[in-house]
């Protein structure tokens, strides 16, 4: 009804000619009729059963049915001729054009009704019987519930991962050392002292001969030791020993070298550190004078190469912090890492009001006045339409998603999205954010066209977010995420499962093992429908409740329009 007044009122809110033969008084006879007949027929349609031969165009036997059998051909068809088909553009812009309510205005809509409700006099007061005289007032601000949404962010650690280098020099060291020979003997006979008065840890035993010779003796004319004296050692030692002098002194000089890595003690000691990778950097010229001495070595530095993990502190939640309407609901790790290093915060929060006109007024009676002179709509309104068509499309939506096999009610399709933990490309925005435009550039970018499709979906409130798991980490950061939802034919079956779940109780499960499960029967039965927030659907049937006869009533109305038209030029 509400449709048809509105479309009469185009009708009378139309400029009329200066020497209009038939009278304005004329016209709003004709029109207040039209509008009768029309209600009538309006509400005749409500309530007859529906039949198929009043739908334009329809046979027993339609030319389609042998598409019955081979579904698959009647896409491929479709396909083929919808960039072609004048029919489909022209059904494609009507889709795109036809009026919408939204929710949050449907919900402002009923919350103002209630407030006029409760003090009709306030608003409806000095209306005259006849209909002449009333006022308008300005509507209550609206207190309906609008949708809402879950949004999540992150908090914890990034790991910055990066290649650290270090130096290692060759030191090459010239020492010269004084070395003091001794002699002595075992048992310190002679002029020798004894071997024992010599330090064992200095003085070391470099060689022997023999003592002088205590008896000569001649055979054959030859002479000969007949009884030589006790051997000597030789003792070589590296300092001077106190009371004995040496036997003589000499002097002898060595090269050393070692690698010095004190640079890259911190590196090899850090557990985060991975790598050792070495490249000599000084090799030119390979022979070097050290203190005068020539030292020759393949190379003389080198450079080391580690690849080193570091934890920085990182936050995405400023924004949903400061969003008015939002609400912290949970926060859970994100891996199974002990210390956690990544948590994921869920909030719930209002998807963003559209502009609406606040200055919105009811007048007396429904009086609608044009030029001056006013008429008054009577009518009789129903309250409980709403909660009805809710019940009977629950009904509905119940047959024709009830799985046989199973014996399941409302079956949803899991679905998933990633993105980058702390990242800039997020391919799991959803309802509560406009649907994204440039698909094939966000494709080429990084996100799946089943991700794009996912969020689609999302945006139109029929999916229901089960949470988010780590799908892939590294030394206990999360990198990349998981988003699951659980996505049903119609927002009615998704709110069905959002708050159907929550009277049984029957929560869902961890993310990684949701499966979107239907309702039992017997679980079905036992929702009260009666306790559930519908707002959100309520916009839906208000572009469901339309009519086939619709059509004719605006052809009837366009009719109408051309006629007052044409008396008006005569």
């Amino acid at each position: 009804m509400k449709h048809v007044s509105l479309s009469l009122l185009l009708v009378f809110a139309l400029p009329a000619a200066a020497q209009a033969q038939t009278s304005i008084a004329d016209a709003k006879t004709d029109g207040k009729a039209f509008g009768q007949q029309q209600a009538g027929a309006a509400q005749s349609a409500a309530t007859t059963q529906p039949n198929a031969d009043r739908v334009p165009g329809f046979s027993g036997t339609p030319s389609q049915s042998t598409w019955f059998d081979d579904p698959k051909a009647m896409e491929r068809q479709a396909a083929s001729e919808a960039s072609s088909s004048t029919g489909y553009q022209a059904m494609r812009q009507s889709m795109d054009s036809r009026a919408r309510f939204d929710a949050i205005d449907l919900d402002a809509t009923i919350a103002r009704s209630k407030a006029v409700n409760q003090d009709p006099l306030s608003y409806a007061s000095g209306m005259g019987i006849t209909g002449t005289e009333g006022r308008c007032v300005q509507l209550p601000p609206s207190t309906g519930t609008a949708a809402r949404y879950k949004a999540s962010c992150n908090t914890g650690y990034t790991l910055d991962s990066g290649t650290v280098s270090c130096t290692i020099p060759l030191i090459a060291t010239v020492t010269t050392t004084t070395s003091y020979l001794y002699y002595c003997t075992s048992i310190g006979l002679g002029r020798e002292p004894a071997c024992n008065l010599l330090p064992g840890d200095t003085c070391t035993q470099t060689g022997s001969h023999d003592g002088p010779c205590l008896q000569w003796g001649i055979d054959n004319g030859v002479r000969y030791c007949a009884e030589p004296g006790e051997p000597i050692d030789e003792y070589t030692c590296s300092a001077p020993v106190g009371g004995l002098s040496p036997i003589s002194t000499a002097s002898s000089s060595s090269v050393t070298t070692r690698r010095d890595e004190s640079q890259c003690t911190s590196f090899a000691a850090d557990t985060n550190c991975t790598g050792g990778q070495e490249t000599c950097t000084d090799s030119d010229p390979v022979t070097r004078t050290i203190d005068g001495y020539s030292v020759t070595q393949p190379c003389w530095a080198w450079r080391r190469d580690y690849q080193c993990n570091r934890f920085t502190p990182a936050q995405d939640c400023t924004t949903l912090e400061q969003t008015p309407g939002c609400n912290l609901e949970q926060e859970y790790c994100l891996t199974d890492e002990v210390p956690c290093r990544t948590f994921e915060r869920v909030y719930d929060c209002p998807v963003p009001e559209q502009p609406r006109n606040p200055n919105q007024f009811i007048c007396d009676g429904d009086v609608y006045c044009i030029d001056g002179s006013c008429e008054t709509i009577q009518r009789q309104p129903n309250t409980e339409f709403k909660d009805a068509v809710v019940a009977l499309n629950a009904m509905d939506q119940a047959r024709r998603e009830f799985d046989p096999d199973n014996l399941t009610l409302f079956k949803g399709t899991r679905e998933s999205c990633s993105s980058k933990v702390f990242g800039i490309l997020n391919c799991c925005k959803g309802k509560g954010f406009p649907l994204i435009p440039g698909i094939q550039l966000l494709v080429a970018l990084g996100c799946s066209r089943e991700e794009l499709l996912l969020h689609h979906k999302d945006a139109q409130g029929l999916c229901a977010y089960v949470g988010t798991y780590c799908s892939s980490s590294f030394l206990g950061v999360c990198l990349t995420k998981r988003k699951v939802y659980c996505c049903f034919e119609s927002k009615l079956s998704r709110i069905l499962q959002e708050q159907g779940r929550a009277q049984l109780p029957k929560p869902w499960a961890s993310p990684k093992t949701e499966q979107c499960a239907g309702f039992t029967i017997d679980e079905f039965a036992r929702l009260d429908l009666s306790r559930m927030d519908f707002s959100e659907v309520y916009a839906e049937f208000t572009d469901a409740a339309r009519l086939p006869d619709e059509l004719q009533a605006a052809t009837d109305i366009q009719g109408k329009i051309e006629d007052y038209y044409a008396r008006a030029r005569q």
